[in-house]
């Protein structure tokens, strides 16, 4: 029975088994470059996937709102090295939102009439209970409310004139225009524009050249009178007198130094001439407002800055840059007018600030290279001519000068440059009189100089530096009269070092010489030829010009006048051979 029941157990297995599927083994797919399948299975594609990493803690299903765990310790426990969630699963509303409008819910703004006419509502409302109040109060009380609504109403009236004062100020309707000016020059329509540079562009230019070389020395000098201006003051001021003297302002083609220079063998180098009145115009052009001139002749490789013979170059100017600079057409008071007093009191202050006496002049080895045969006396003037090296090992050559000596304490004497400021009306200048603040505030006379004439005594200090000079004297001379242009008086003099100067009014040094740089290359970029460059009248722009040859020359000029001219330059070069 047991072996029956035994091999109907085995029969009954072997059926079950043969009725059962058979074992089938799925493909496997061998990765070589890493571990999981190397295709996505097909019930899997077009899926989104969130990207994980095998370090991610798993501590949570879902997190719909991102902010599960608050506390700080395991803020970043449970987080992803991809970050929190993704812009995969990010829910986008694709419906057309077109047809939605926002309304605005501010508060309309009243037109400026109905605002003024509630204010003044107000207002009227509130002298009425004011009004009301005092008529119910009696005695002390009423007295104290008075004095207090009194008050306030002073309080809110000098409010109104302030505010009515810098109203006035910002949109003075009075306030004079000024008018359109006339270009130093008529610029003509065959004149081609080569360049033209804004100031705006001049800003960040820099240059720092090296220690200049000195050329050559000549003229005679002065010494200045150190006693003299120590007894000028506002109570005992000076008149200023008048001086016949011969003041020379030669152009730099003219100059028989320079021509000399251009031919001698160890000046080779150098390729740029000019005067230092030019360049310091140049360096300092974007603090000017009136318009001025400058030729530059293209000689071969060499480079000319002149001025015209003709031009009012050298008159300094008057309140230039003030906020109201001079208007009038006509009269003393005119910028023509001005412009020659001030030339005037310069070269006549010049003179009088010396020691008068025979034996009171240093000469130097080289006399004066202008000084000829002409009736007067030369005024007292140094010309010291150096060589600058800039980029390329281009030479620049200048003319420089000195107006006197200074006796100092070692028992030697320094080179300075003397110049005179002038008051001519401290009600039209808008400046302060200097006959009552000037010995209390000359600081803030000074200030106020070097704001209302930035550009000339930017020019000063400028010329200043190129020659070396150790100080600069300020004088300050005023009218006598302020209707009255011929009479002057002396009321101070002050002293400043050049380089101290163009720090108080912010001139950069390495900025001129990074303008004067760009200049002389767009000049030396162009071919031979004449040249003008032009400042606006109107706009801070200068602008350069191409102009024919005979451009600025008289219309007498004739074949006898040139060869005198080249005469001319054989002389000078017999000269410099000897």
């Amino acid at each position: 029975h047991m072996i029956v029941t035994r091999a109907l157990h085995v029969h009954v297995a072997i059926i079950t088994m043969a009725e059962k599927a058979k074992f089938v083994f799925p493909q496997i797919h061998d990765n070589p470059f890493g571990w999981g399948p190397c295709e996505v299975p097909e019930q899997f594609k077009d899926t989104p996937y969130q990207p994980f990493s095998k370090d991610d803690r798993l501590g949570k299903v879902a997190d719909w709102s991102g902010n599960l765990y608050q506390d700080r310790r395991s803020a970043n426990k449970y987080g992803s090295v991809y970050g929190q969630g993704g812009q995969t699963f990010v829910y986008h509303h694709e419906e057309d939102e077109s047809s939605f409008q926002l309304v605005d819910t501010a508060r309309i703004q009243k037109p400026q009439h109905q605002r003024s006419r509630g204010k003044y509502n107000q207002q009227k409302i509130r002298r009425d209970r004011e009004r009301r109040e005092e008529r119910r109060l009696g005695g002390k009380q009423q007295q104290a409310k008075g004095r207090h609504t009194q008050r306030d109403r002073e309080r809110r009236q000098h409010q109104q004139q302030r505010k009515m004062q810098q109203y006035g100020r910002r949109y003075d309707r009075n306030q004079p225009q000024l008018k359109p000016r006339a270009p130093s020059v008529p610029v003509s329509a065959e004149w081609e524009v080569i360049n033209e540079i804004e100031f705006s562009q001049l800003a960040k230019l820099n240059y720092s050249p090296e220690e200049p070389e000195e050329l050559h020395l000549c003229g005679s000098l002065g010494y200045y009178d150190v006693s003299r201006e120590k007894k000028i003051s506002l109570k005992t001021p000076q008149s200023l007198q008048v001086y016949d003297r011969v003041f020379h302002k030669v152009t730099t083609t003219d100059d028989p130094v320079i021509r000399r220079l251009v031919k001698r063998p160890s000046c080779s180098d150098c390729k740029v001439f000019a005067t230092d009145a030019i360049l310091a115009t140049l360096m300092t052009c974007g603090r000017s407002k009136y318009s001025w001139d400058i030729v530059v002749q293209r000689v071969g490789d060499h480079l000319f800055f002149d001025k015209r013979d003709d031009s009012q170059f050298d008159f300094l100017t008057v309140s230039e840059t003030a906020k109201e600079p001079p208007q009038e057409e006509s009269g003393i008071n005119s910028p023509p007018s001005l412009a020659m007093e001030a030339t005037y009191i310069n070269q006549n202050f010049s003179q009088q600030t010396l020691v008068e006496g025979k034996g009171q002049v240093y000469r130097l080895k080289e006399p004066n290279p202008f000084a000829g045969e002409e009736s007067g006396q030369v005024a007292s003037v140094a010309y010291r001519y150096m060589k600058w090296r800039l980029k390329n090992d281009v030479g620049l050559v200048v003319r420089c000068e000195y107006d006197a000596l200074l006796p100092t304490t070692q028992g030697r004497s320094t080179y300075i440059n003397i110049k005179a400021l002038n008051e001519w009306d401290p009600k039209a200048s808008g400046g302060i009189d200097w006959r009552k603040k000037l010995d209390s505030q000359r600081g803030a006379v000074l200030a106020t100089e070097l704001k209302n004439n930035s550009c000339k005594i930017a020019k000063w200090a400028m010329t200043a530096i190129l020659a070396g000079s150790s100080f600069i004297k300020f004088g300050y001379v005023s009218r006598i009269h302020h209707q009255d242009s011929s009479k002057h008086e002396i009321l101070g003099v002050q002293q400043v070092k050049p380089l101290e100067l163009a720090q108080q009014m912010t001139l950069d040094v390495g900025n001129a010489w990074g303008v004067l740089h760009a200049i002389i290359d767009t000049c030396r970029e162009q071919p031979p030829g004449k040249y003008l460059i032009l400042k606006d009248p109107n706009k801070p722009v200068v602008r350069i010009y191409k102009v024919p040859m005979d451009a600025f020359e008289g219309s007498g000029g004739s074949e006898d006048e040139s060869e005198e001219a080249s005469e001319e330059e054989e002389e000078d070069e017999g000269r410099g051979e000897t």
